[in-house]
């Protein structure tokens, strides 16, 4: 390959050189930061405490704001650090740790999305059956499992480590994501693209196609309830995680499976921003606006602190 000039670290562009722009999306980000940060830990200390929401329905809302938060913590602070310093170089060590709990929180909300409509699947499909099918014991399984498998699947990124980087070190993005590292290598990186491929389509796929399946015999059994008010019902309690699903793959498949293409590029980069910092914050808010329980368990809250 001739002669090439090896490097450790990395340079985030971000959004440019934007000098004008820094201290705006400095105070943008930041109030983003913030209000996710305090929505997610506010659902999770209310599903702990609140004797009313200990159902497997929040109880992996619970889970999903925890990954919410560790998935903004992955991202925001960097970013922040860096439109607040100007300094835009990442070590490749950091680069790929925060590669790795982008990729393994992203495979994990997949797969915490899938039980969750299937969740909803059985209370509105099985309503009878719902109590011992989804007892304590397989929700805890069903979390564990998640966690462990979205961690434990992506172990393949730390051989990035192993790869040589040259030539230019610039990265057109404000985070590490798999395709722009991979390209600066001028190793052999096949195997790892196939490897890639195999666990996006297995940690994917089945998720998504298991979230539909459920929706479809969800759609279908709220259609064939004769009430109006009884199909309103039904169907209020699975709207709320509707959206928040249609939010996420929807923007999964902008970022992820349009073309690589310099007419695409920033486009993409607008909707990662979406898919990587408002989803967090956006789903809180879906979830404690669109739900009565969760309200009130936050109005009783703030009454038993006022009183104290």
């Amino acid at each position: 390959q001739g002669n090439q000039t090896t490097f450790t670290e990395f340079i985030l562009l971000g959004f440019g050189d934007l000098l004008q722009l820094q201290p705006f999306l400095f105070f943008f980000f930041l109030m983003i930061y913030m209000a996710t940060l305090a929505g997610n830990l506010l659902l999770i200390v209310l599903v702990v405490a609140d004797q009313h929401l200990h159902t497997p329905m929040y109880f992996f809302l619970g889970n999903l704001s925890c990954l919410e938060t560790c998935y903004s913590s992955t991202l925001l602070p960097r970013l922040l650090a860096s439109l607040l310093t100007g300094e835009k170089t990442i070590s490749m060590t950091g680069c790929i740790t925060q590669l790795y709990f982008f990729s393994s929180l992203g495979s994990l909300e997949c797969c915490l999305l899938s039980v969750m409509s299937y969740d909803r699947y059985l209370a509105i499909c099985k309503p009878l059956h719902y109590t011992a099918l989804m007892n304590g014991r397989l929700c805890l399984q069903l979390v564990v499992g998640s966690w462990l498998g979205a961690f434990v699947s992506v172990a393949f990124l730390i051989s990035l480590s192993q790869l040589t980087f040259c030539g230019p070190n610039e990265i057109d993005h404000f985070f590490c994501d798999f395709s722009p590292v991979l390209t600066l290598s001028c190793s052999d990186t096949h195997w790892l693209k196939v490897v890639a491929i195999v666990h996006s389509s297995v940690f994917t796929f089945p998720p998504f196609l298991l979230t539909l399946a459920s929706y479809m015999c969800i759609i279908a059994t709220i259609l064939r309830i004769p009430s109006t008010s009884g199909r309103q019902k039904a169907f209020s309690t699975c709207s709320s995680h509707l959206i928040v699903v249609t939010l996420f793959y929807g923007s999964l498949v902008i970022v992820y499976l349009l073309p690589d293409s310099d007419v695409l590029r920033d486009l993409r980069k607008v909707c990662s921003v979406f898919y990587g910092v408002l989803t967090p914050l956006i789903n809180q808010l879906i979830y404690s606006l669109r739900n009565k329980e969760v309200k009130e368990a936050l109005r009783k809250a703030l009454l038993r602190f006022f009183i104290f």
